[in-house]
């Protein structure tokens, strides 16, 4: 029975530790345009965190959208827009609300996803997170054809600093061997080319999608190029209707909506 006992209580200490690695964190935004569902990554810590202390304490609470672009994304949340007058601009940011990235490889921009603004790289270069206001991706639907171009300009100076580095030296030798032995051309010319890879993929800001990322884009759509630039923590599961509702608003020029859209509330469930 002592056996059993120690068994059973083993079982449980499993089942329960699998059953915190599985739960999920959801939030509800609700907003003048309606509302919107959405779960937090647990393997992004330290936003979903921030992200929570934030909504328990009511800060997202009364501000606006203060930025939205059709296929693109729309952004709310700062307390700057709280009771902004019309046509103000708004959405500044607070960097003393600023963490570290996590970006990881699994969580991208397809449309819905629940992300992290940020200061530019020239006052930012860690690409620290602002999470006193937060965005959400909406996007387009890209053809392969079209992520495919996307690649090739987003890498293209890595690539020439690569090519320059590994292909150029030694371009005589691969067109001799072309002509004499096919079998070492091919060897080196795939060696260069595994270097050419290497080098773009360590190059900062890269883009090389993977099946996942090129799956979601090519379906529901989203914006690859700001993949590995902002921390993805969370994603839209219900309402993706009111982020394209917002999404389309009229705005003015500094992309405000010309009427205001309120995040009424931000609660954890």
């Amino acid at each position: 029975m002592k056996i059993i006992a120690t068994l059973t209580a083993a079982m449980l200490t499993i089942a329960t530790a699998l059953s915190a690695q599985t739960t999920q964190t959801t939030v509800v935004i609700n907003t003048d345009a309606g509302t919107m569902k959405a779960i937090l990554y647990p393997d992004t810590p330290n936003h979903l965190k921030a992200f929570v202390e934030k909504a328990q304490k009511g800060a997202y609470n009364g501000t606006l959208f203060t930025r939205v672009i059709k296929d693109f994304m729309i952004q709310g949340g700062s307390a700057d827009s709280k009771n902004a007058k019309a046509g103000a601009r708004v959405g500044i940011g607070d960097p003393a609300s600023e963490i570290l990235p996590e970006f990881l490889p699994n969580h991208f921009h397809k449309k819905g996803a629940l992300c992290a603004p940020r200061r530019p790289d020239e006052v930012n270069p860690e690409k620290k997170s602002d999470m006193s206001q937060f965005y959400i991706a909406q996007g387009k639907v890209y053809t392969e054809e079209e992520l495919d171009a996307l690649e090739s300009q987003h890498n293209l100076a890595a690539r020439t600093a690569a090519v320059q580095k590994y292909r150029e030296p030694l371009q005589d030798k691969l067109d001799d061997l072309r002509d004499s032995d096919i079998k070492a051309y091919h060897q080196l010319k795939d060696s260069i080319d595994a270097q050419i890879k290497a080098a773009i993929l360590a190059a900062p800001g890269h883009l090389l999608l993977s099946k996942e990322q090129r799956d979601a884009y090519t379906t529901v759509g989203g914006v690859p190029t700001l993949d590995g630039e902002y921390t993805v923590y969370g994603e839209i599961t219900e309402g993706l209707d009111v982020l394209d509702k917002i999404a389309a608003a009229p705005k003015d020029s500094n992309d405000r909506p010309t009427t205001d859209i309120h995040i009424i509330s931000v609660t954890i469930e």
